[in-house]
């Protein structure tokens, strides 16, 4: 018996009608390691709109990408349970995989693992040479996922925000004219 029909679930193609339930899945699950997140702790709200706004709209931006790209995890009984987004540069011959998540009970069935095998299979029938995943350094269980299908860590990279309300240049000028006073 497959691991599908073990778990009872479907993978099946985006549709249109998913788009909010993924963006609520995407926000819940993103929770902890969300670079959109770690701004909105460093400076509050960003014009106006909280981390969950910015980060459910990453998933718009998947949409307009690569919509062929996505695939959606469902419950025999039809309820959105999980997905994966994907898109292709195959002129550069890599594949990305910018998001995957769940809801909480559907965590830790090996799902992930599937998804992103039937991406991975879906890079290798494209042509393509390479797949590319990325994830934040607190996110454990995204690092062993990856490392356990065969991604290898190749950079670490920090991520900075500035305050563009008032000039942080300037005012750093204006503290060390001070203390040289």
């Amino acid at each position: 018996m497959s691991l599908l029909e073990d778990l009872k679930i479907n993978v099946r193609s985006f549709d249109p009608g998913d788009l909010e339930v993924i963006k609520q899945i995407t926000v819940e699950a993103f929770s902890g390691v969300s670079i959109d997140e770690a701004a909105e702790l460093a400076f509050g709200p960003i014009n106006g709109r909280d981390w969950k706004w910015r980060k459910a709209r990453h998933i718009d931006a998947d949409v307009a990408r690569e919509v062929d790209g996505i695939l959606v995890a469902e419950s025999d009984q039809g309820e959105v349970v999980g997905y994966i987004t994907s898109w292709q540069d195959t002129e550069a011959g890599i594949g990305y995989i910018p998001n995957l998540a769940f809801v909480p009970a559907w965590r830790g069935r090996g799902l992930g693992r599937l998804l992103i095998q039937l991406v991975l299979d879906r890079f290798r029938e494209s042509g393509l040479s390479h797949a590319k995943i990325e994830t934040l350094a607190q996110n454990d269980v995204g690092h062993h996922l990856y490392t356990s299908i065969g991604f290898r860590e190749v950079a670490r990279q920090a991520h900075f925000f500035a305050d563009l309300s008032h000039d942080q240049a300037d005012d750093q000028l204006d503290r060390d004219l001070n203390e040289s006073d």
